[in-house]
């Protein structure tokens, strides 16, 4: 029996098509890595950060991308899944933004030599009057909007990768 052209495109398509899944999953992978690099470059503390709180400048957040996102491509069927997230409980007030309403924040002070609000060293839960009043100088707080921009290189990143993909042999 002769084999047509035809059919041996045909068989050649058949064993690329076994391989795409995997493919996929490693341009997502690449894609979401690039997305968390984006996320935590523009979280506190960075260079342009005009957030000063505590939090704001021990990087817990900023390695929340990296913790509570899901870099590996997970696939069932043609639906494929990666997260991009961060663990921190105040993750959504500082990429959103928030209101400020006057109040008081019981184990919290100025500190007067940094002139920054931090946590009162010794202070237990239960000590009365011990805080102070925030709100008072802003009533709302702009959101960073890391998520919007890693989502952004994310979707570039995946197009890129998958271009790269169809050319590949």
């Amino acid at each position: 029996m002769t084999k047509f052209p035809f059919e041996e495109r045909l068989a050649q398509l058949r064993e690329l098509k076994k391989n795409i899944p995997e493919k996929i999953a490693r341009a997502q992978e690449k894609a979401i890595d690039a997305a968390v690099i984006v996320a935590a470059e523009m979280t506190p503390p960075n260079a342009d950060s005009k957030l000063v709180g505590t939090d704001m400048r021990t990087g817990g957040m900023k390695g929340g991308w990296a913790r509570g996102s899901q870099t590996y491509s997970e696939h069932t069927g043609n639906e494929f899944t990666v997260i991009l997230g961060n663990n921190m409980d105040y993750a959504g007030y500082v990429n959103d933004g928030h209101r400020m309403d006057k109040h008081f924040v019981p184990g919290i002070m100025v500190n007067p030599q940094s002139g920054l609000i931090e946590k009162i060293p010794g202070y237990e839960e239960g000590d009365k009057g011990k805080g102070m009043m925030v709100g008072t100088k802003t009533s709302y707080i702009p959101g960073i909007h890391a998520k919007e921009y890693a989502r952004i290189e994310y979707e570039a990143r995946l197009h890129y990768e998958l271009g790269k993909m169809l050319t590949e042999d």
